[in-house]
This record gives structure tokens, sequence and C-alpha cells, in this order.
């Protein structure tokens, strides 16, 4: 039963989550959070595995003394007073130089963890409120890359009938001035959220992509607190430091050789110590903040340019519009202008802004060849559902004159009443 457990928690799958966004975000919420947890084990390891502390005591000292000196000296701070630099005698200055860290970085490692994790708990929690299932669309997507013809193409057409369900139950049928506006402001402000908007997934998204950019940014704020030192320049000050001696020596920001004051009552009489101790902690911890400052570094670039990414992308409804052109190019469906002004209407009215998201995050977790056949079934399904070959005596009521080969290849259509006027 154990074993069958642990080879649970062990699978990849466990580890990845699930593919409802992009790789950004898992190197946020899934690599950040896992390689901050390893931080916790390795650092508690050196304090409760090993002897996190020694310090040299007087010759006085028995055996006892000397384990109680390493354990109030441990839970109480130490101080970092340079070599070169004469102890001073007031306890202010001695209290300004201690170092309030050590005992806290496995903990810190955990909140930095969890913080990291919170905006995907948030896109989890809420994202189902769209009305689909983004999750099991992505995974079924991505399971028909490896399935048999058959299978693929039935999974794809169940796919695009549920996105078809999906889009036309989260739609505004009283098409009035007020429904009109309502949409054009939400285009604008993609921050609106509204399910019958076709905004709720796009927005919401884009919120969670600002939860991730303001926790990599205040990460950096949140060491500066903790450490008591200006942990943004950290990471510059080594290169500097590198560049300049060619190695890497002690940093004051880490020191592994402190001292501590203590007191010792007998009877009325109050004896204070100065005893000098070593953390042999802070050789890790130092290495572990270094590497962590480049990481956080690497990942906020990458995590602002994503963002960025992403409002443009929908903020700007002709990225939409050239996104579903493209695969409808590669499916060879757009051979007229009409075909054209027809795709249009498929992209702005019909997916709109949260189905054309779907379909970039299906993308994003799956492939090419299985978007473009998503497509071309998405496609199929408008046209029958939502659109009908003229009659004869039927007038087309069209910007574009159809022409003979429109009405061959049936691309002459008309929009059932309160659907989508072309």
């Amino acid at each position: 039963m154990i074993s069958g457990l642990l080879g649970g928690f062990g699978k990849w799958s466990r580890l990845t989550g699930s593919s409802d966004d992009d790789w950004i975000d898992r190197l946020n919420h899934i690599w950040t959070v896992v390689m901050l947890s390893l931080f916790a084990v390795i650092v508690s390891s050196g304090q409760y595995v090993g002897d996190p502390i020694q310090c040299w005591c007087p010759a006085e000292f028995s055996g006892s003394r000397v384990s109680y000196t390493k354990s109030v000296c441990w839970i109480s701070n130490t101080y970092y007073i340079p070599d070169e630099n004469e102890l001073p005698r007031d306890g202010k200055t001695r209290q300004d130089a201690e170092i309030t860290y050590y005992q806290w970085v496995p903990l810190i490692f955990l909140i930095q963890a969890l913080m990291f994790k919170l905006p995907n708990i948030a896109w989890h929690m809420l994202n189902g409120y769209s009305g689909i299932s983004l999750e099991k669309i992505t995974t079924m997507a991505e399971d028909t890359m490896l399935a048999s013809p058959e299978k693929r193409n039935e999974k794809i057409m169940y796919i695009a009938k549920y996105m078809n369900r999906w889009i036309e139950t989260h739609r505004d049928w009283h098409y009035n001035f007020f429904v009109r506006m309502r949409q054009k402001f939400s285009n604008i402000l993609c921050f609106c959220i509204g399910k019958r908007d076709g905004t709720y997934l796009t927005g919401f998204y884009l919120f969670v992509k600002v939860l991730y950019c303001v926790n990599v940014v205040g990460q950096f704020f949140l060491l500066n607190e903790f450490l008591s030192m200006n942990y943004n320049v950290f990471g510059i000050d080594v290169i500097n430091f590198l560049l300049a001696n060619g190695e890497w020596k002690a940093s004051p920001r880490f020191p592994r050789v402190t001292l501590c004051d203590l007191q010792i009552r007998q009877l009325n009489n109050l004896q204070t110590f100065t005893v000098q101790c070593v953390l042999p902690i802070n050789l890790f911890n130092e290495k572990l903040f270094i590497f962590l400052w480049f990481w956080l570094l690497f990942v906020t670039v990458l995590t602002f340019i994503n963002f960025s990414t992403w409002v443009y992308y929908i903020v700007f409804s002709e990225n939409k519009i050239r996104y579903v052109r493209k695969y409808l190019t590669i499916l060879g469906q757009l051979e007229t202008g009409f075909d054209k002004k027809v795709s249009r209407k498929f992209a702005a009215e019909y997916l709109r802004g949260d189905g054309v998201f779907v379909l970039r995050v299906v993308g994003k977790n799956s492939s090419d060849m299985v978007l473009t056949d998503l497509v071309q079934h998405l496609w199929k399904v408008f046209k029958e559902e939502h659109c009908k070959l003229p009659k004869k005596d039927d007038r087309v009521v069209s910007d574009h004159e159809p022409t003979e080969k429109d009405t061959m290849n049936g691309d002459v259509i008309h929009t059932k009443e309160n659907n989508y006027n072309v």
C-alpha cells in the first residue's frame, strides 16, 4: 500500500500538473515550487540532522554549559562584527548587527513556494465558472496525438460539439444597443470579465498573469525584509566581486563566524559572556540564495515577456481573426473574399475572445495538427448550425456580389435570424 502511494506521487503527471495554462505558468507554479521545497529540505537537513552551530566557550564551561550555550545562541540571534572592527561595547550597536534569519530559512522557502502556487490555485478554482472544463479539453486534445485516426477524429469532433454547446449557451440572444455597447467595452477593457460577452476566461487569465508578475517581483522585497539586507542587488554584488577578485569568498551577508552574548544568573549575580560561534548552515544558505537571486531574475523576465505577449493577443481583436484564419488557410477554406468575410464573423462573433483563447491553450498543450483539425470541425459546425445555403428565389443580403464559383462551392450563405449577419 505504501509503495503504491509513493509510486503515485512519483508519476510525472503528478509533477507537471494540469495542462490548462502555458509553460511560463508552469515555470512559476511547478518548477519554482519544487525547487524552493527542495531548498527547504536541504536546509532543514543541515539544521536538524547535523549540528547547526558550534560555539567557542570559556575553559570553565562544563559539557552541560557548552550545550546550553549552543542552544541559547541558536534560538537567540547572533550578530556579526568583522574581525578588523573593534567589538562594540553598547548593546544597541550589537543589536543592530544581529543576524535574524538563519533559524527561519526553511520556513521562508516554504512561504515562497506557497506564494508561487497561489495564482495557479486561484486559476483552477475559478476558471470553471466560465462554463467549460478547460483542463478536460486540453487533456482530450493531448490524448488524440497518439490515438488511431478514427478515435482521433471522434474525440476532436466531440470537443468541437462541446465547445459549440458552450459558446451557444453563454451568449446574449437579445442583441440590442446596450448589449453591443457592453461587448465593445469588454473588447477595449480586457480585464472586463463577462461570460456572455465572451471575455470571462481571457480577462481572468490576464488577472492571473498579473498575480504571477506581482508575486515574482514581490519575492525580492520579501527577501529584503527577511534577510535584513538589500537583496535586490545581491546578484550584482556577487558578479562584481567575482570580476574584481576572480574567486568567491564568504559574504558578510551570510557570515560563518558570528558572536553571541550569553547571560548566566548565579544567585543574585548576572554574568555576561561573549562567545564566538560558527554557523555551518550559512555555507548552504549563501549558495542557495545566490542561485535563487538569478533564478528569480530569470523567471521575472520571462513572466513579464509572457504577460505582454498575452495582452497583445487578447486586447487587439485583429489578432483573434488572424489566428483563426491561419488555420483556415492551411485547410484551404479561404478561397474567396466572401470566405474571409465569413471567417471574420466566425472568429469575432462566434468564437469571440474566450473561444479563441481555448484554441490557443489547446495549441500550446498539444500540436498544430490537433488544433488544425479542431478548427476545421468548429468551422464545419458553425456553417452547418448557424448558416444555410441560399434558395433559388432568395435574395443574398451581403456586401459581396456572389459569383458562380461561390454558389458552386456553397460559400454564399444566409445566416439564421438573430445570429450572425454576414
